[in-house]
């Protein structure tokens, strides 16, 4: 039993747990937003008993967040500058 803990922490498990923290935490910020701002999730009773909504503006709200709009005229590059490197010789 003593041995298990020197298996996984060793220097190069590092970057391992490193991305799977980053995924969770993506996963942990989807639905938690998901949770809170999206206007097909209803928690309360009050608004379950509202049924279906025709509420445009706030779908419209949801749907458009700030990194849709920050990546909405750029190219779907993941590192442009070295796709220019070797594309632009």
């Amino acid at each position: 039993m003593a041995s298990t803990p020197n298996r996984w922490l060793k220097p190069e498990v590092y970057p391992l747990f490193a991305v799977v923290g980053v995924a969770i935490g993506m996963c942990t910020i989807q639905l938690v937003r998901n949770i809170w701002i999206n206007p097909e999730v209803r928690l309360s009773k009050d608004n379950k008993a509202a049924g279906v909504l025709e509420n445009y503006a706030e779908g419209e709200r949801y749907a458009e967040h700030s990194l849709r709009k920050f990546v909405r005229n750029r190219r779907p590059e993941i590192m442009p500058t070295i796709n220019s490197f070797f594309t632009d010789r």
